[in-house]
């Protein structure tokens, strides 16, 4: 590897250090709470280095939330150029969307229930609308085919991403409660889900 080569990679595992470093502490503080000084403290870097990375704190939340979404995106796409038929595959899509909001409750609560996003960050053309329009087109494959009953595509995409919110923020937020086996847990609700919709 040349000194270029070696260089970048320092760079990119910087600046990830830096978004993981600001996820835990936006998600564990809150927003407001966390300033570049603070991340900094925690890399052990100075904040003048932070700031070479990001412009500001605002900033660094936009990119936090979009490669969150890009990952999440990445999982649904993968889903949807397999060969399963539709119904199939907007389960794995919605499995695969709670098992990330799992896996990265940092992440997943910065990027989906930090209420000061909502008038910061935009919706179009982001990496968020990507994922609801990948999560809306297994719906409306589904639809398609005849095993959903026909119906508003955005309404019964939203009702499946508000269900899916709801099992992800309710399993990271209540770590103590004796909940049954997540695997199970998260299949059953799945099960119950698709009971109603499906045709």
């Amino acid at each position: 590897m040349g000194i270029k080569e070696r260089r970048e990679r320092q760079q990119e595992d910087l600046r990830k250090k830096i978004l993981d470093a600001a996820s835990e502490l936006f998600a564990n503080d809150g927003y407001e709470s966390v300033s570049m000084r603070k991340i900094a403290d925690k890399i052990e870097y100075s904040p003048t280095t932070i700031y070479l990375y990001f412009k500001d704190k605002n900033e660094l939340l936009n990119q936090l939330c979009e490669e969150t979404f890009a990952g999440l995106v990445k999982d649904l796409q993968k889903i949807e150029n397999k060969a399963d038929d539709p119904l199939t595959s907007l389960r794995k899509a919605m499995k695969a969307y709670i098992d990330f909001g799992l896996k990265y409750p940092n992440h997943y609560e910065v990027t989906f229930t930090d209420p000061i996003k909502s008038g910061d960050l935009p919706f179009e053309g982001s990496t968020g609308q990507k994922a609801f329009d990948t999560l809306a087109s297994h719906v409306a494959k589904s639809m398609e085919s005849g095993q959903l009953k026909k119906d508003d595509v955005a309404k019964v995409s939203q009702i499946l991403w508000a269900l899916g919110h709801g099992i992800v923020s309710l399993l990271n937020a209540h770590k103590d409660f004796p909940f049954v086996d997540r695997k199970s847990l998260t299949e059953g609700a799945i099960d119950v889900i698709f009971e109603g919709i499906k045709a």
